[in-house]
């Protein structure tokens, strides 16, 4: 734990260990609401990374979220799901043998593919997959946050006329038995809905994208899981773990006076956990700038941990299982068609989203 000063001059503690950064992130004396919101630090000036939700309810509201999510996305339900995404992986590389290259790996692959998971997964009508997109990537902009509010109002609206037409019209889909469950309102199936077309999009796209030039970025690495299928399983808890672009540290705020680690952290402190430096911890990883293909631990904490264990961890592990194991066979010459160097990405998206990926084979 260190004391730092963010980007907008206002105080702040920032944890970097594993350990550290592992053990605030299931301690429920943190949280993302402020009993002041007026006068919270902030990293930005943009509301996403602001104080969120109500500090007086805020545990019993996200324990009420995950215990509605938690069984749509169990172990059980994502195996039955399984066949249906390597099904979509396939058809969706299917389209690729017959168009000429080099061609846009991110938006062939890295785009559709979450896309179409979600509207199968939420019962989304695979027609309005381009205006949601749209709305995503406004909600997800960290500079303009009136474009921000105004992609998460649309997302928000769109989700409303979803969970009406699923209470007149359920389907076997996530949104239908939200929407359908009892005790559970319109405005609460709405926002949750929200949340997992807003959550569980964008984070997929880039995961594939950045993991697919960490490999093509090094041949050997690539070479080496076309002749070793096997390590796909590790090869992405690593690509997890050692990120092409640093992850933004997780802002949270201290809920009573605590004391981190001899650092004495007063009731409405900024508290960021930087995810990034913990998963390159070499208390955690030996030789944490080493990327290993068949590394055995998976420990990392990109999807968080305990309290805020990511409830999609489990789709996106299959999704990006099917799509790399699927694009080693399929296409074991494939490689860059232009210089690492040259790729140029999205600086005002939470995750600088890659622009493009030109590939070959």
């Amino acid at each position: 734990m260190h004391k730092t000063q963010t980007a907008m001059g206002d105080p702040a503690w920032i944890a970097t260990g594993h350990a550290e950064v592992r053990s605030l992130l299931c301690d429920e004396r943190l949280g993302r609401a402020h009993p002041t919101p007026e006068t919270a630090a902030r990293v930005s000036d943009v509301s996403l990374f602001g104080p969120v939700g109500n500090f007086e309810t805020e545990i019993a509201d996200h324990a009420r979220m995950r215990s509605l999510l938690q069984p749509q996305f169990s172990a059980r339900a994502m195996r039955t799901l399984r066949p249906r995404i390597s099904a979509l992986t396939s058809e969706l590389l299917d389209t690729l043998t017959d168009r000429a290259v080099p061609l846009d790996l991110h938006a062939a692959v890295s785009v559709p593919l979450p896309i179409l998971v979600l509207c199968e997964l939420l019962g989304v009508p695979v027609d309005d997959r381009d205006r949601f997109r749209a709305w995503t990537q406004q909600a997800w902009d960290i500079r303009d946050d009136e474009r921000a509010r105004q992609g998460q109002s649309a997302l928000f609206t769109y989700s409303c006329e979803l969970v009406a037409t699923k209470r007149s019209d359920p389907g076997d889909d996530v949104i239908s038995r939200l929407a359908t469950t009892e005790g559970v309102h319109a405005a609460e199936a709405a926002a949750l809905g929200m949340a997992l077309l807003f959550a569980g999009h964008e984070t997929t796209v880039n995961a594939i994208s950045n993991g697919m030039l960490t490999l093509l970025d090094t041949p050997d690495r690539w070479q080496r899981l076309v002749a070793e299928p096997a390590l796909v399983p590790s090869a992405i808890e690593e690509m997890l773990r050692v990120p092409v672009q640093a992850s933004p540290e997780l802002p949270r705020y201290a809920r009573t006076d605590m004391d981190v680690d001899g650092a004495a952290v007063c009731q409405g402190d900024l508290v960021l956990m930087d995810v990034s430096a913990a998963n390159l911890d070499p208390e955690a990883f030996p030789e944490p700038e080493r990327f290993d293909l068949a590394r055995r631990s998976s420990a990392h904490l990109t999807f968080g941990h305990g309290l805020r264990y990511c409830i999609g961890a489990p789709l996106a592990r299959i999704e990006l299982q099917e799509v790399f194991s699927q694009l080693i066979s399929r296409f074991p010459t494939m490689r860059l068609a232009v210089p690492a160097t040259e790729l140029r990405r999205q600086e005002n998206m939470l995750a600088a989203e890659l622009v493009e990926l030109p590939v070959t084979w």
